[in-house]
């Protein structure tokens, strides 16, 4: 073999493994994390709590050592589809009871797809992304609050993941608890979104609803993968008033946000989560404009971190962690240990 020939070959040779090294490269960087669970270092319990309108729920209490505990609780709304013991969400409560803080991941009635979330009268009313009813949730994390103040938590700080998002500033702007001594936005929405809703949808929707089948299925049009949702479902997320849903007042007057007076913590992942840094800006300069609202807004990314925030669960803890120290601790007069 000639030496040209050597020198091709090394050449392509070296060439392969620069577009390996560099595939390997950004799949570590972009492609997908695996999920891993611990085992938990502190007592964890399963707890229930019963809403006030007969609906009972799961948790996971994460309890950290007596004399380290600090005195707020962190009350942590699931996303949509899912539910309390999503191996991410356990993962940050055993990470925030490493920190001092005791938490709880909880369940509301839209928690998984579907769900039997009670029978009423003989008929079997369901709940879950599909058939639940988003406002409803209000009760739930009322009957939690309920709970955690007699665990002797009077102050708690409510976190709502992705659209348990929603249901958390819901609850706070119709509420105004003093028991919620500030509010995380996990990866949750920020601008709201258009107002131009399918009509022919609006009206099928209404159409079931009034003909007493609110639980048939509408598929969603426009999307990359099948979605559905049922016509009760669908017809409470379009009937959200306006300044719940433009919460911050990005672009209504008077958004609910200003009869928010808690801090308020909002962060997204950097691998392709549903915000960026500039939605977290614009969320900031919007509750600047109001007049009245929460003492404090903070912002953070989640460096490497997905929409689950898959292996940078400890990352998580530390962010809110830190921030209760800082910044709730400070505006309700309470000292951190």
């Amino acid at each position: 073999m000639s030496s040209s020939t050597v020198r091709s070959v090394l050449i392509g040779v070296c060439a392969a493994l620069v577009v390996i090294g560099a595939a390997f490269f950004i799949w570590q960087r972009l492609g997908p994390r695996p999920v891993t669970v611990g085992i938990g270092n502190f007592p964890e319990q399963l707890v229930y709590v019963r809403s006030a309108d007969d609906v009972v729920n799961g948790g996971a209490l994460f309890t950290p050592p007596k004399e380290s505990a600090k005195p707020v609780l962190v009350l942590w709304i699931h996303g949509w589809g899912v539910n309390f013991y999503s191996p991410t969400y356990v993962m940050v409560g055993r990470a925030l009871a490493e920190r001092g803080v005791p938490s709880i991941s909880v369940n509301t009635r839209m928690h998984d797809v579907g769900t039997v979330q009670q029978y009423r009268l003989e008929k079997r009313i369901r709940g879950g992304g599909y058939w639940g009813v988003p406002s409803e949730q209000v009760r739930d994390i009322e009957a939690w609050l309920d709970f955690a103040e007699k665990q002797g938590f009077s102050r708690v700080v409510l976190v709502g993941h992705s659209a348990g998002w929603a249901a958390v500033r819901a609850y706070q702007a119709e509420k105004q608890d003093d028991r919620v001594v500030g509010m995380v936005l996990a990866s949750g929405q920020v601008q709201p979104a258009s107002d131009d809703a399918d009509q022919s949808l609006v009206a099928e929707a209404n159409r079931l609803r009034n003909d007493g089948r609110g639980d048939d299925l509408l598929r969603l049009p426009n999307r990359s993968f099948p979605s559905f949702i049922s016509a009760a479902t669908f017809l409470d997320d379009y009937d959200t008033p306006k300044d719940v849903a433009d919460f911050f007042g990005v672009r209504v007057g008077n958004p609910a946000v200003s009869r928010v007076s808690c801090p308020i913590l909002a962060f997204f992942g950097t691998r392709g989560d549903v915000g960026t840094e500039s939605d977290l800006q614009v969320l900031k300069s919007s509750v600047e404009r109001q007049k009245s609202g929460p003492r404090r807004v903070t912002v953070a990314m989640i460096q490497g971190a997905d929409h689950m925030y898959t292996g940078e669960e400890r990352q998580v803890a530390r962010v809110i962690s830190d921030w209760i120290d800082s910044v709730v601790f400070a505006a309700t007069g309470e000292r951190g240990l």
